[in-house]
């Protein structure tokens, strides 16, 4: 696929980025993909990527990224099954794309939005400064491993449009 600035005008990328884009001159979307993946801007080419896939496509790729980090949460709260449930719920609607497995993956979505936010929640109202150091100072440890996950996700995108490309 081709990328070019009236269509990144047309999605509503930023001004930066648009400016990015007319300074590098590249216009096939896996090397600008890749090219950004380089630069760090993971999260400028995962905007590109749920814009250049199809619903299907942006489907299989969240699910592809939960089913990455759907241990982390696990780890974190063990007893709680509905993010799982929902990755499951969803792989179903694409095996078999009905109302019914629509409906169930939708249900399944709503339950496990709202654990991740009382998760969230818990942990605002909970925390303290040790805790916040703890996080930052894990956080930090795992930089580099965050960015081959992210690195992992965002290749699972760009094989996922070419696949559509060569359809």
């Amino acid at each position: 696929m081709k990328i070019t600035v009236e269509w990144l005008r047309d999605e509503g990328a930023c001004v930066e980025g648009i400016y990015w884009f007319e300074a590098q001159k590249q216009t096939d979307a896996a090397k600008i993909l890749r090219t950004l993946m380089k630069e760090d801007r993971f999260d400028w080419a995962n905007w590109t990527i749920v814009r250049l896939l199809d619903k299907r496509g942006r489907v299989e790729y969240a699910v592809f990224a939960a089913e990455r980090v759907i241990d982390i949460y696990e780890k974190k709260y063990p007893k709680d099954s509905r993010p799982r449930q929902a990755i499951e719920a969803v792989k179903g609607w694409l095996e078999k794309p009905n109302q019914m497995n629509r409906r169930a993956a939708a249900d399944a979505a709503h339950a496990a939005a709202h654990a991740a936010a009382h998760a969230a929640a818990h942990a605002a109202a909970y925390g303290t400064a040790h805790a916040a150091a703890h996080a930052a100072a894990y956080a930090a440890a795992k930089v580099k491993a965050k960015k081959v996950l992210q690195g992992k996700i965002l290749e699972y995108g760009i094989s996922l449009l070419q696949e559509k490309k060569g359809a």
